[in-house]
């Protein structure tokens, strides 16, 4: 079973000590998550234990990064169940503190990054990478790791941590690990709890738009408009899609596209039913 620790003091205690046991050419590998652990967060802990002497995992809802009127209160939580998945990966430290331990008092601190913070999720959650940004810098501090893993499901929120770490100067590898999908394509994510039968069966759209639009691109269509217009027509179609927030596509640095080029990345954000989703899509040069 993994060390469970839910105090910062501990945590720093805990920490402090397996450095001087460890010395300085043992590595510490940290993978941050909200829990409700699933395949995808199975992965990040397997990269890590492969490529360090320690896993720390942290557990937190970080109430920064939601939205008046979003999902704080329902997100799933399971600590008992997370912590399973944590012994059945060897994970060494599970950190999971409540907001009392993260924030004593609310932070004054904002942090913005022009053409990263102002696009695509943040248009439609204002305020949402200020939240992660905070949280995120501040489980640095705390672990110290030598490497940290992020899924690129969430590509917009990796791309801000790379910048972060890189103008910050932080002494940490970003490990950024392919997104990790059911056998039908449906990206994992602690949200599809929430899906109905009906309603998860419909969020298949996403991929299946994502295979169409890679089919296009291999034929040699490069016009981001026609295939966002192509996967926007096909979406639509499917009746327990509610909303979608948007279609884009851009390039590996989230920089608008005039033509389409392989690692371009297409990415989608819509609702099915009252469950928001977010997915995307690498484009690759194949061959048809």
């Amino acid at each position: 079973m993994p060390r469970l620790i839910k105090s910062v003091r501990e945590l720093k205690t805990i920490l402090h000590s397996i450095r001087c046991e460890l010395g300085n050419k043992k590595n510490i590998g940290f993978v941050p998550t909200m829990g409700y652990l699933h395949e995808g967060h199975r992965k990040l802990i397997k990269l890590s234990k492969i490529q360090n002497d320690i896993t720390v995992v942290s557990i937190y809802v970080n109430p920064l990064q939601f939205g008046e009127g979003e999902d704080y209160e329902r997100y799933p939580r399971n600590l008992a169940r997370d912590l399973e998945v944590c012994e059945e990966e060897g994970v060494d430290i599970v950190f999971a503190p409540d907001d009392e331990e993260i924030y004593p008092e609310k932070p004054k601190t904002l942090i913005d990054v022009p053409g990263l913070t102002d696009i695509l999720e943040e248009q439609f959650r204002p305020g949402h990478f200020r939240g992660v940004a905070v949280v995120v810098i501040k489980l640095f501090n705390l672990v110290q790791p030598d490497r940290a893993y992020f899924g690129e499901k969430d590509y917009q929120q990796l791309k801000l941590i790379q910048r972060l770490v890189r103008d910050l100067a932080f002494p940490i590898e970003i490990i950024p690990v392919e997104t990790v999908r059911e056998e039908d394509g449906l990206a994992y994510s602690s949200r599809n709890s929430y899906l109905s039968a009906q309603e998860r069966e419909s969020a298949l759209c996403i991929y299946k738009s994502f295979l169409m639009a890679q089919k296009l691109f291999s034929k040699g269509n490069t016009d981001p408009d026609l295939i966002k217009e192509a996967v926007r027509n096909f979406i639509e179609k499917h009746p327990l899609v509610t909303k979608i927030d948007y279609i884009d596509i851009r390039d590996e640095e989230l920089r608008e596209v005039k033509n389409i080029k392989e690692n371009d990345r297409l990415l989608v954000a819509l609702w099915v039913g009252n469950t928001r989703l977010i997915d995307n899509w690498r484009f690759k040069n194949e061959n048809v």
